[in-house]
C-alpha cells in the first residue's frame, strides 16, 4: 500500500521565516511511519522547492496528497496560501482562508470575540498614514498608560513594546511603524500569562481546550517576547498553570469559544493575561501554533497523553478527511 505523500509547507516570505522553518523541521522528524514526508521550502522572495529543487507552486503541491501547513505569519497563516491551496482542492492542515485572515487581524478578532462577551484589554488600531508626532502626546494623554504597541497582524511577538512613558510610548510607535502600516495599541494589564490550545474531534470532545500554560518570561525581559519564545532557555512553562480552578476553566471556556467562534479548523492556541483583581483577559489567537523544541502546542498535547506524533497523525487525519 502507498504511503500518503505528506508535504511540510515551511519558509516564506514572513517576519517568523526562522520559526517556521523549525516548525517543518520538527513535523518532518516527527511523521508517523505510514506517512512520506515531502519537504516543501518556500524562500524569503517567495520561490518555492521541493526536496531542493525549484518548482511552481501549482506543480509543487500535486506532487503530494496531504499539505502540512508549518508556516507562521504573512502570507503563510493570514489566508494567502490557504486561498492558493483550496483553487487546486488540495488539503490542508489548519483554518481556511477566510477564518485565518480574521484571526491574523488583532482588532478585528477582539471586536468580534468582545461581541461573544469576551474581555479583552481595552485597544485601539492606528495607520501609519494617519499618524503625526503629536497623535503620540494624545495618545499618551487620554490611552491608559502603561500601554502594549504591537503590529496588527504578525505573529511570534515580533515588533511588539511595552510603554511606560512618552519616550518609550515614542520608540515603541516607531518600532511597529516600520514593520508594518497598521499597528494595534493595548492597555498593559498586568497580571499572569497564560497560553491554551484547542484541537478538534481529541479524546471524544469536539473542542478540546488543553491545560493552560502558565508562562514565566526570564527575568530580564518585561513579557513573553520573540527571544523568550524560540532562543532563550530560561523562559519558564508550568504545566498546569499557578492559576484556581475557576481561571482555568474561564482560559479553556474562552479558547474554546474563540476557536469556533472564529470559525477556525483542527487546532488554534489562545494568548491570555490573569490579573488578579480584574479577572481573565484575551490577548489575541494563533491559528497555526508553533511546533519548535520551545514550542507551547506540543507540551499541551504530551499532558493529554499524545506524542507529538500521534498529534500530527491526528491533524493529517482531520485535513484528509476533510473535516
Amino acid at each position: 500500500m502507498r504511503k500518503k505523500r505528506v508535504g511540510v509547507l515551511r519558509g516564506g516570505p514572513s517576519s517568523e521565516y526562522e520559526v517556521s522553518l523549525k516548525t517543518g523541521e520538527t513535523i518532518l522528524k516527527n511523521l508517523p511511519e505510514k506517512y512520506e514526508g515531502v519537504d516543501i521550502f518556500v524562500d524569503k522572495e517567495g520561490a518555492w522547492h521541493v526536496q531542493g529543487v525549484r518548482h511552481e507552486p501549482n506543480k509543487a503541491v500535486k506532487k503530494v496528497d496531504v499539505i502540512f501547513n508549518a508556516m507562521h505569519g504573512e502570507y503563510g497563516e493570514d489566508g494567502t496560501v490557504q486561498e492558493f491551496l483550496d483553487n487546486l482542492d488540495v488539503p490542508y492542515t489548519g483554518s481556511g482562508p477566510f477564518a485565518s485572515r480574521l484571526a491574523m487581524n488583532k482588532a478585528l478578532t477582539k471586536s468580534f470575540l468582545e461581541k461573544e462577551g469576551i474581555q479583552t484589554p481595552k485597544y485601539l488600531m492606528l495607520r501609519k498614514e494617519d499618524y503625526r508626532p503629536d497623535i503620540a502626546i494624545k495618545l499618551f494623554r487620554e490611552f491608559p498608560q502603561p500601554s502594549v504597541v504591537k503590529p496588527l497582524a504578525k505573529g511570534s511577538s515580533v515588533g511588539v513594546s511595552i510603554a511606560k512613558n512618552f519616550p518609550s510610548l515614542e520608540i515603541a510607535l516607531d518600532k511597529a511603524f516600520a514593520i508594518s502600516d497598521q499597528i494595534i495599541i493595548e492597555e498593559f494589564i498586568p497580571g499572569k500569562e497564560a497560553t491554551c490550545g484547542v484541537v478538534e474531534n481529541l479524546g471524544g470532545n469536539r473542542y478540546l481546550a488543553l491545560t493552560p500554560i502558565e508562562i514565566i518570561p526570564p527575568g530580564s525581559n518585561e513579557f513573553y517576547d520573540y527571544e523568550s519564545k524560540y532562543i532563550s532557555d530560561d523562559t519558564q512553562y508550568l504545566l498546569p498553570g499557578n492559576f484556581s480552578d475557576v481561571e482555568k476553566e474561564k482560559i479553556r471556556n474562552i479558547s474554546a469559544l474563540a476557536h469556533k467562534s472564529l470559525g477556525l479548523r483542527h487546532y488554534s492556541r489562545s494568548d491570555f493575561i490573569v490579573s488578579p483583581k480584574r479577572g481573565v483577559y484575551f490577548l489575541e489567537i494563533n491559528t497555526l501554533p508553533g511546533m519548535t523544541s520551545h514550542s507551547l502546542m506540543p507540551k499541551s498535547v504530551e499532558k493529554e497523553g499524545y506524542s507529538l506524533t500521534q498529534f500530527i497523525d491526528h491533524l493529517l487525519t482531520l485535513a484528509l478527511s476533510g473535516r
